[in-house]
């Protein structure tokens, strides 16, 4: 890894720009991947570059490099000025560096232990015993268990005085068991996807936990198996936590990011059905409905001090009591439409320039302990673990697959359900939001690939959600 001065290559920047911002990115990412008894990755990569950002004509310019020399800086910042200049020739809207707020600060992120405390040896050795704690039985037919660690440092300095340095340490954990009688396959995750992604140190590696999980979704794998289909029809729904983080991403994350409003993405990741005028109107749902946008919750996954253009973080009520207040847009999109905004300027590396991306975007917890939830339901089928997807370019008309579910029936939950779907429409579905759970029910949970932009881009993000019951919910089995 090379050591520079940011400050002395910014003072060498020599185009006639109004602001100059140097963001750089080092990040170490160190993969492990036990699959079927075998260790089939265990590698560790670093990046690092350098992207230089100028302001001319009320419009910005980006060129990222490796060369982190002076000649490197000197052209990168020609190129991005050059770039600056030719959009000046089809502007929509001319901006200041005031798009760019000035700050110095720091973030690191919180951990008990650093990610060397623990061998690569005794890392395999753990993957390896999770694999054999999920073969369960001669039925679990492929099992998987991985560990990836990332560590990235992220510095920005700009000719108007900003100053941040971010220090964080990340971890992905994922375990797979799938099981087979015949052409019947089922597949059990933990948390759906590689939902289990923290920010945090290695105590989250935490060996005895991680066997006893491995071994639940292995069993539950087989369990299956043997379980009836999900019944299909109009029923109370209760979803977990970790198919909540699905929910709030897609049809909430996506659909409030103000450069989709805008349009910005229609010819790649669509539009939204939220409209500019929305904002302080619209019932998105119901009144238990409350979604923080919080990057300071130290644990979660896209936690971070300061965004990608020098905004300070800071925990913002998107949707309070059911109504929209807050779009996911940065300085830029919100200097654009008018519509308070959050710090969610976000690149995913070096490379790439920062764009409205959601960070940690969680739904409140409410008042109702899992039990009460349960016991309030005369019909109805509860939901884990994300399994498929499927929604509307505008995040409107959405169907989401599940791993595993329970059939609810007189205030209790009764046998096993397999292959268990359901679908809707955004704005309805939230409103039929009728119980929300407590603390005790409330899981942090993230995904590592959401992807966006043109070229794209593949960003972190955080989400954290209890326990939630939705009325009449359209239920159906299948795969």
């Amino acid at each position: 890894m090379q050591k520079i001065d940011l400050k002395s290559f910014l003072a060498a920047v020599d185009v006639p720009a109004d602001w100059v911002g140097i963001r750089e990115v080092t990040e170490t990412n160190s993969a492990r991947v036990v699959r079927d008894g075998v260790p089939e990755v265990n590698g560790c990569f670093t990046t690092q570059g350098l992207m230089v950002e100028v302001l001319a004509d009320g419009q910005f310019g980006y060129y990222g490099t490796p060369n982190m020399t002076d000649k490197g800086i000197s052209e990168a910042a020609k190129q991005a000025y050059a770039q600056a200049k030719k959009a000046a020739q089809h502007a929509t809207y001319k901006f200041t560096d005031a798009a760019r707020p000035a700050n110095v600060g720091s973030y690191q992120s919180p951990f008990v232990k650093e990610k060397d405390t623990i061998t690569p040896g005794e890392l395999n050795k753990t993957l390896l015993d999770a694999y054999n704690q999920l073969k369960v039985s001669d039925k679990i037919v492929s099992a998987r268990a991985l560990l990836k660690t990332i560590q990235s440092l992220f510095r920005f300095v700009s000719s108007n005085g900003s100053d941040i340095t971010q220090d964080f340490l990340m971890l992905e954990f994922d375990l797979s068991a799938t099981a087979a009688d015949g052409a019947n396959q089922q597949t059990r995750t933990f948390g759906g996807m590689r939902g289990n992604c923290l920010q945090m140190g290695m105590e989250f590696f935490d060996k005895w936990e991680l066997l006893a999980q491995a071994q639940k979704i292995g069993e539950q794998a087989i369990e299956l198996l043997d379980a009836d289909e999900c019944p299909t029809g109009v029923m109370d729904l209760v979803i977990a936590s970790d198919q909540m983080m699905l929910q709030i991403h897609e049809s909430v994350g996506h659909a409030l990011e103000v450069d989709r409003i805008l349009g910005d993405e229609r010819n790649y990741a669509g539009w939204s059905f939220v409209n500019i005028d929305d904002f302080g109107k619209l019932q998105y749902g119901s009144e238990l409905m409350n979604i923080t946008f919080d990057p300071t919750l130290s644990s979660e996954f896209a936690s971070y001090g300061y965004d990608d253009g020098g905004l300070e973080a800071t925990r913002e009520y998107i949707i309070k009591d059911g109504v929209l207040l807050r779009g996911l847009g940065g300085m830029e999109s919100q200097i654009r439409s008018g519509v308070p905004g959050v710090a969610n300027f976000r690149a995913s590396s070096w490379n790439r320039a920062p764009i409205d991306r959601m960070a940690n975007i969680n739904l409140e917890p409410g008042n109702s302990s899992f039990d009460e939830i349960i016991g309030a339901l005369e019909n109805g089928v509860y939901m884990e673990s994300n399994r498929s997807w499927s929604i509307d370019d505008y995040r409107n008309k959405f169907q989401f697959g599940c791993e595993y579910a329970k059939l609810i029936e007189n205030g209790k939950m009764t046998k096993t359900l397999r292959n268990p779907n359901y679908r809707g429409i955004s704005n309805p579905f939230w409103n039929n939001l009728k119980m929300v759970g407590n603390n005790d029910t409330f899981g942090i949970y993230g995904t590592p690939n959401c992807g966006k932009g043109e070229p794209n881009q593949v960003i972190r993000v955080g989400h954290a959600s209890p326990v939630c019951m939705f009325k009449n919910v359209q239920v159906f089995g299948g795969t």
